[in-house]
């Protein structure tokens, strides 16, 4: 394991299993403007060949209530390696282990791409992976604990882009096909935004928190995170409009050949003219033009039932088409386990503390 620069890492990312927009040099520039230390490792072969590698947050973090400050390392959506190979797995995950306790951090969490299951269980087509069986497997019995934190969603919804458009629309809920010739009818447009109308989204996506119930940062993060991937073509703004009024936006990335529906608003305006089914149409033709080859559509729930938070939106998007990737989940290895636990102990009264701070900045964003 070598450690490398942010150029170098640019270079040989896309030459790595699974690499992610989350692992990308982009990704660590925006969180290193929000107190993350950005570090890039490299694993080689024998030919000098990079076999894995991963783009790593760390951070020293005081929290109220502790005595302490702590040090947190953490690799979103990585490491990216060939997880079939569990030789190059072991290897990995030791070396980081140790990585983590010479960088004195109280744990490292990873959160791999890792799918364990294709699908929903007790329903047609629903499949474990085996790859990702002997994955978790192996963190098990290696020392690694399912994560309290899981900061990415877990389980996803994937469409699958290699498909023409016929198939695309015909894995469609008819309802959803119905909606979308619905807002065309009805004279919503779908353009792609100007950077002057950043802000005019993310007081969309203010309006869109505070009515689902969720916290988000504050309006210079996100215009910097979009301007920052916009910057690299790994980003495009699309907008839902009737008679020139923003009704609906969306951010589309692109990182590899994949295609991530990440950020998303609507208002309360106009819903009966369904601009949010049209854009999602829209959004996988340009995902298409772009030879893209699947569409994250980034979330689904925990539980797959109507008690979860997150149902509605996942029949939205089940509607759209897509089947359900469940993933391995975020792991964390332990290096100071006191700390740890006190820290697992007092995080959610931290996390709390954060989310009002967020929803009270939120509320005056609109």
């Amino acid at each position: 394991m070598i450690e490398i620069n942010e150029t170098e890492w640019a270079k040989i990312i896309n030459q790595l299993p699974g690499s992610h927009f989350l692992q990308s040099q982009e990704w660590g520039k925006v969180k290193s403007d929000v107190g993350w230390n950005p570090l890039y490792l490299v694993w080689k072969n024998n030919e000098e060949i990079p076999v894995a590698g991963a783009m790593v947050l760390e951070r020293i973090l005081k929290i109220p209530f502790l005595p302490f400050q702590i040090s947190l390392i953490y690799i979103p959506k990585g490491p990216l390696l060939d997880w079939t190979n569990m030789e190059l797995v072991q290897k990995v995950l030791q070396e980081i282990q140790e990585f983590a306790q010479n960088r004195k951090a109280i744990f490292i969490k990873i959160d791999p791409d890792v799918p364990v299951a294709i699908g929903i269980e007790g329903e047609d087509g629903y499949c474990e992976d085996f790859c990702g069986v002997s994955v978790r497997n192996h963190l098990q019995k290696s020392g690694w604990l399912f994560s309290n934190d899981q900061i990415q969603f877990r389980n996803t919804v994937i469409i699958d882009l290699t498909l023409d458009k016929e198939d695309l629309l015909a894995r469609m809920k008819q309802k959803t096909r119905y909606n979308i010739r619905l807002a065309e009818k009805k004279g919503v447009i779908i353009r792609d935004a100007n950077r002057n109308e950043y802000p005019d989204l993310y007081r969309l996506y203010a309006q869109t928190a505070l009515r689902d119930q969720f916290t988000i940062r504050s309006q210079d993060y996100y215009i910097k995170l979009w301007n920052k991937f916009a910057d690299n073509n790994l980003c495009d703004a699309l907008i839902a409009e009737y008679e020139g009024k923003l009704l609906a936006g969306l951010f589309l990335f692109y990182f590899g050949l994949k295609a991530y529906y990440v950020y998303g608003m609507s208002s309360d305006e106009h819903r009966n003219l369904m601009p949010t089914y049209l854009l999602q149409w829209a959004a996988i033709q340009r995902a298409k033009e772009k030879k893209l080859e699947t569409y994250d559509l980034w979330g689904a729930p925990n539980q797959f039932n109507e008690t979860d938070s997150m149902w509605g939106v996942f029949r939205f998007k089940q509607g759209i088409g897509g089947y359900v990737i469940q993933t391995i989940g975020a792991w964390d290895y332990v290096v100071s386990k006191p700390q740890y636990f006190l820290y697992q102990e007092l995080l959610p009264r931290f996390l709390n503390i954060l989310r009002r701070k967020g929803k009270k900045a939120t509320q005056n964003s609109v």
